[in-house]
């Protein structure tokens, strides 16, 4: 009966919800933006060009790994139990973490699943991988050195190396483990750095040959000059190897970066970022210098591995502002046999110093070098980009050596952006599908950073309308991409935005809202120093002209044409093209329809409706002009004395439709108004006199609390009521669905109040009017206890209900429904769930993308030089590994059977069976003539010892022989000497 009744106070004849039924509201988990919780630790793939980025423990979840790859590829792997992740690390097209647990897990990529897990007894410090080995090498915190199986994913139980530091020195205690390195080009060499020194361990000797320890001498500043009247060993941090391995870098806890010739264990220049030789001893007095930790260092170089660099985080002194990475650039390697040690000296104190800016108040936590190619050198051969780990939790990309911020729109998965930095506004706007396909930006960009991984098939639906999310940068850069309805993303280029060029400051830049017209693409933004935006699609009239944008005088009050300050680097995409100064606080509400007018509400209860024609203000007034005094005659709602100072009011949501209003029997383009005090203000736009338009109030409807929702909708068929070219052109009755925080109401504007349902002791978040194809519109909510609602149109009748548990608790009057019936709501800081009310009840589902390309091969590891032959350094090879790490009874592994196998198909099918030139040689040939030389040298072992025991057996026969001749000599010459 109330449904009926309700129907009747909204006049809508029909029950536009009748074919919804409640099991048609089952909400499924449909995908999920951003990053779940703080980042941890990132990895890089060469080969394959794949992110990964692993995330820590937090009350919003477990950590988890993200994998990306090219535009939407993408990959969430997921843990059994919540843990955090501290390295991840790529190796032979698999993925090996390590995290709080002490677990080592091995991911397969093309699956998201766990191929092996190991618990470790003991704390894992550091672990270390090479694309050419099946083993791990994982460091424990007290000093053990453990060799992880990937090939039969296990222990190995013929290596485990013991603390060597202790066996240096067995009074030293806490002697704890730092990090592991292997040699970049000599396999039998693992570099083991230690809190008081580092040791470098040979395979073949099996012991450990070299041991490093730094002691800073009395007199001798050291890194922090602070204890000179004594001897000092600051505790090490970082060890690593240069990239042809001839030398060995310590980083001390007191700022020192020590250069060793290990082969000697002899100091080649001790010094910090600034200050060199500082374990000599100096008699000039310094003061205490307290500089940052180095959190991070990578020792880089070009093709050439002998041309090379230091990438730094951290190490410039305390209090220093603003922060920055420093690269020092250390040129070419003199050649070590004819090198003195003054010479070797001046070579590291580097050709240049070069600071890499980063973002006020942050720096550099971990940093992740992008090489073109080789996944060799640590990683760091011949690198293109930094990708930087803040200690804000944001990401930073920058070109190297340069240090110039690379924008990661159509370069990294949108899921970065929301840490790249983090957002701080988004708005979800319909936008009509063949509008966005022509939304193709043309821009300047380098050469793409992720390039791996191939899109999974996706169902193609074909829906009128394309769910577009604007995400408001701290940078105040805006970028937009389609959202998807986990179907086939047509068009997934991002497009962005730069408000700090549009305004032409680069501080005090916070975007409060923004919106996109559905038909045209058009785009608003509004500012909280008061500032509101129009963006228009179109060619860059400016395009390639880099130089300043000329000076423009401030215009309170109006419009300023900036089309001059597009981006010098756009070709095509949103231009800027009017700017509106309210100046009347913070914007609260824009909204840009489809027929080329902007409404606009502010803070200090301002309202202005701009015609983009013209340009023109066509309207202005202050939310005062619509207060009116109302006899409050209900007990239930409290009695206002006219002695209370009116509350301040200001206007929070704002929609323009085609409607004809009350007794009018001519259909207007309206625009409605709703207010933080629950009004809702409904205006006339009416053309005027030489193609101007004038705008009329038209009626004042208040309500009880905040609005949050308007919906013009048509009586006959629930249809939105959008304000478009051709609704403009026609008559239409119609209705709005207002939602508050308290109460549902269904009212034909301007002036009567409709049909009412007040929610129960929760508050609405967000709503709006949804279709369901071919079934129907409902009403669907989202609520503070952390559900969602459907109600029926007109009846308001709850139709279902269903629990949202995802939904962050806090954010969750952030949350967005759009008339598709998705929910897009915060599932903590820095991600977003998209949640389709429309469903059958599924979770959220493994991504179906390829992540690993098969035909991409390994390079062969870089070796050691001639030179370094020739000086006595025995070459250890890959199979000679595998021998002294999993002992003789190790058989081939399942790589190299697989590639042995791949060679003898390619022979039956007349391929050739490997390059013509040895140094294009790729990965499976590498492993096939590793095979190869393993079963010849077993053959010649064989051989060998099959012509051993036939050298022995005619050995004794000769002996047996000439003992026997010699035998017959000796009784003949008896006889002979009875008888003659």
């Amino acid at each position: 009966m109330s449904s009926f009744l309700r129907g009747k106070q909204a006049g809508i004849q029909h029950d536009l919800s009748a074919s919804i039924r409640p099991e048609l509201f089952t909400p499924d988990d449909q995908a999920r933006y951003g990053i779940n919780s703080q980042i941890s630790c990132l990895a890089y793939d060469p080969v394959q060009s794949l992110l990964a980025i692993g995330t820590s423990e937090s009350r919003y979840g477990s950590g988890k790994i993200y994998v990306f790859g090219q535009r939407r590829v993408q990959k969430i792997l997921e843990p059994l139990r919540a843990t955090t992740f501290n390295d991840v690390q790529f190796t032979g097209n698999r993925l090996v973490s390590t995290d709080s647990k002490n677990e080592l897990a091995i991911w397969d990529l093309d699956t998201g699943g766990r191929i092996g897990v190991q618990v470790i007894a003991g704390h894992i410090v550091s672990i270390v991988t090479d694309p050419m080995l099946d083993w791990v090498f994982v460091g424990l915190q007290n000093g053990e050195v453990l060799a992880y199986d990937l090939d039969r994913v296990s222990l190995s139980r013929a290596f485990r190396l013991p603390n060597f530091w202790h066996e240096k020195e067995p009074t030293v205690r806490a002697v704890s483990l730092v990090s592991l390195a292997l040699h970049p080009r000599d396999i039998g060499k693992l570099l083991i750095a230690y809190s008081h020194g580092a040791v470098v361990y040979s395979f073949k000797q099996n012991k450990a040959t070299q041991f490093l320890h730094y002691g800073v001498p009395p007199g001798a500043s050291g890194g922090n000059n602070v204890g000179t009247d004594k001897i000092r060993y600051p505790r090490l941090t970082h060890a690593l190897w240069h990239p042809s391995g001839t030398f060995v870098a310590t980083v001390h806890d007191d700022g020192s970066l020590v250069f060793w010739d290990h082969r000697e264990e002899k100091i080649v220049l001790a010094r910090t970022l600034n200050q060199m030789h500082v374990d000599q001893p100096d008699s000039t007095s310094a003061q205490a210098t307290f500089a940052e930790p180095i959190t991070d260092i990578k020792w880089c170089c070009k093709q050439n591995c002998d041309d090379s660099g230091l990438l730094i985080s951290g190490g410039q002194p305390a209090g220093a502002a603003p922060k920055s990475m420093t690269f020092i650039d250390l040129g070419v390697t003199p050649v070590y046999a004819t090198a003195t040690w003054q010479s070797l000296a001046q070579y590291f104190q580097g050709k240049t110093h070069k600071e890499l800016p980063l973002p006020a108040g942050a720096q550099a936590k971990k940093f992740l070098l992008i090489p073109r190619e080789s996944p060799y050198f640590a990683g760091a051969q011949d690198p293109i980009a930094i990708v930087s780990l803040l200690t804000s939790g944001e990401l930073i990309t920058m070109t190297f050596p340069s240090g110039y911020p690379i924008s990661p729109t159509n370069q990294l998965h949108p899921s970065t952006f929301f840490v790249h930095p983090f957002i701080t506004k988004v708005q979800v706007s319909p936008l009509e599908r063949a509008r966005w396909l022509a939304m193709m930006e043309k821009r300047d960009q380098g050469e793409p950073l992720l390039k791996g991984g191939a899109e999974g098939p996706r169902p193609r639906k074909r829906f009128e309308e394309r769910t577009i999310i604007q995400a408001a940068q701290a940078d105040s850069t805006i970028r937009i991409w389609d959202s998807g309805h986990a179907d086939e993303i047509e068009n997934g280029q991002q497009l962005q935005v730069d408000m700090a060029r549009t305004l032409n400051r680069f501080d005090d830049i916070e975007i409060t809202t923004m919106n996109m017209a559905g038909n045209t693409g058009e785009f608003v933004v509004g500012t909280r120093t008061g500032e509101v935006v129009v963006f228009r699609w179109g060619q860059n009239r400016f395009y390639g002209k880099t130089e300043r944008p000329q000076h423009i005088d401030p215009n309170p009050m109006g419009l300023t044409d900036i089309s001059s300050r597009s981006e010098p680097a756009l070709k095509e995409g949103l231009n800027p093209l009017v700017l509106y100064e309210m100046m009347q606080g913070p914007i609260t509400a824009v909204q840009i329809s489809n027929v080329g007018f902007v409404a606009v509400g502010s803070e200090l209860g301002f309202l202005s409706l701009i015609d983009l024609r013209a340009p023109a203000i066509i309207y202005q007034a202050p939310m005062t002009d619509f207060a009116k005094q109302e006899k409050r005659t209900s007990f239930l709602k409290g009695h206002h004395s006219k002695s209370d100072a009116p509350p301040k009011e200001w206007p929070v949501v704002i929609e323009f439709g085609v409607m004809t209003l009350d007794e009018d029997k001519y259909s207007s383009i309206c625009c409605f108004v709703g207010t933080n005090l629950g009004k809702v203000i409904t205006f006339k736009i009416l053309p005027g006199q030489n193609g101007s338009y004038s705008v009329q109030l038209a009626g004042v409807v208040a309500f009880d609390d905040k609005i949050i929702s308007l919906n013009p909708i048509e009586a006959d068929t629930g249809k939105p009521a959008v304000a478009t070219g051709g609704s403009v052109a026609g008559l239409r009755e119609g209705r709005s669905v207002n939602v508050t925080e308290k109460e549902i109401r269904i009212f034909r504007p301007a002036n009567s109040k409709g049909a009412s349902k007040e929610f129960d002791d929760i508050l609405c978040d967000a709503a709006s009017v949804a279709e369901l194809e071919l079934q129907g519109f409902a009403v669907i909510g989202v609520f503070g206890d952390q559900t969602a609602r459907a109600f029926s149109i007109p009846g308001l009748k709850e139709i279902g209900r269903a629990p949202l548990p995802m939904i962050d608790a806090g954010r969750s009057t952030n949350t967005t429904v759009t008339p598709t019936g998705d929910v897009f709501a915060w599932t903590g800081p820095s991600e977003m769930a998209v949640i389709h009310c429309w469903g059958t009840g599924q979770s959220l589902q493994q991504s179906p993308d390829t992540m690993i390309n098969p035909k991409l091969e390994c390079p062969p590891r870089p070796t050691i030089s001639n030179l370094q032959w020739i000086s006595g350094t025995q070459y250890v090879s890959p199979l000679d590994l595998d021998l002294l790490v999993g002992g003789p009874d190790r058989p081939p592994s399942k790589r190299m059977l697989e590639a042995a196998a791949q060679e003898k198909r390619n022979i039956h099918n007349g391929e050739a069976g490997g390059p013509s030139n040895p140094s294009q040689e790729g990965w499976g040939d590498y492993l096939t003539r590793q095979l190869n030389e393993r079963t010849e040298k077993l053959n010649i072992m064989g051989d060998s010892m099959d012509g051993l025991q036939q050298q022995s057996q005619g050995w004794a026969t000769d002996v047996n022989k000439y003992i026997s001749k010699q035998k017959r000599s000796f009784v003949m010459n008896s006889v002979k000497s009875k008888f003659f």
